[in-house]
């Protein structure tokens, strides 16, 4: 099973509750086989010509590839933010047991 038609995907929110309810949302629609959700993390970039220096939640999410595209439509639709960070990146290697879960754990 190639590792490369997985990916790990990339999300930050503005609070605990907001990121809580997208990672559920991903996982009941099958667009994403976990989240896993890091709470407090500190960011600090650039908007609207201000650096700004925010307490953020970090969701990562594993994913088909193929899948990318309708998960980030899905985060759009359910965030608060204007722009959401949605970003993924190839998962290289990953267990056989693991993979063969994930690909059946998301849809087709």
């Amino acid at each position: 099973m190639a590792a490369l038609q997985y990916v790990t995907a990339f999300i930050t929110a503005g609070s605990l509750d907001e990121a809580k309810r997208i990672a559920q949302a991903l996982v009941e629609e099958r667009l994403c086989a976990c989240c896993n959700i890091i709470h407090p993390i500190t960011s600090i970039y650039r908007w609207k010509g201000k650096v700004n220096e925010d307490t953020e939640v970090l969701i990562i999410a594993k994913t088909r590839k193929s899948l990318f595209g309708a998960l980030a439509l899905r985060v759009a639709e359910l965030h608060s933010y204007e722009v959401p960070e949605v970003i993924c990146v190839p998962l290289i290697e990953g267990a056989s047991p693991y993979l063969k879960w994930l690909k059946e754990s998301t849809r087709f």
